[in-house]
């Protein structure tokens, strides 16, 4: 199974078509103010107008107002929505849009009981775990602690690099892999080389022999 790319924390148009023209499968725009790669409705509106057919757009929120989450939806032409604070199952499904459930990977964490939970879910995006942190740590977790009956439903975030991502894949086998600071020169700003190397990576991997 091919592992599909999504670059995300995406500030600029120019980054974005970039990010598509290397072979990226989905970008994310983050709609949380307190994030350094946040982005206002006006700023995202260029980003998704300038973007490649069938490049998926994902917004990211965390523990917003659902009239926050409708008028952006009324603004911005995204295709996924990827819920990043402690939401619930019930508020995930109230956009009608399909979603991503952000997991962080505290310790004692049942992924099984996640993945039942957030069952309308199109997939969890695992992340490593940091008090007070909704995401964006910049460090990776253990691997090993996702099960591999999951596998095929799993974004696997936190910390991937070009350097690590090929072992990543090998570890989880995820049905995706997500990166924003592992590809920036700057937080915010991508950084074209640093993503065709973790595309490159990645492409690498998955045409060894399993």
């Amino acid at each position: 199974m091919r592992t599909r790319v999504k670059i995300c924390g995406i500030t600029r148009p120019e980054d974005a078509r970039e990010a598509a023209r290397l072979g990226a499968d989905a970008i994310g725009l983050v709609f949380y103010a307190k994030s350094p790669r946040a982005v206002d409705v006006s700023r995202a509106m260029q980003i998704c107008a300038g973007l490649s057919p069938f490049v998926t757009t994902v917004g990211l929120f965390v523990d917003p107002v659902q009239e926050a989450v409708e008028e952006l939806l009324a603004q911005v032409s995204l295709d996924l929505i990827q819920f990043h604070g402690n939401e619930s199952p019930e508020f995930c499904a109230r956009f009608g849009r399909p979603y991503l459930k952000a997991i962080r990977m505290r310790e004692g964490i049942d992924l099984a009981a996640e993945h039942e939970r957030y069952r309308e879910a199109r997939g969890l995006l695992l992340d490593t775990y940091q008090p007070g942190l909704p995401g964006g740590t910049g460090e990776s977790f253990e691997w090993e602690r996702v099960p591999s009956e999951l596998a095929g439903s799993i974004v696997l975030a936190g910390g991937l690099t070009p350097q690590n991502v090929g072992a990543a894949i090998k570890q989880v086998r995820p049905y995706a892999v997500d990166v924003s600071g592992g590809v920036e020169a700057s937080k915010g700003v991508k950084d074209a080389a640093k993503m065709a190397a973790f595309i490159g990576e990645v492409k690498r991997v998955e045409s060894e022999p399993t």
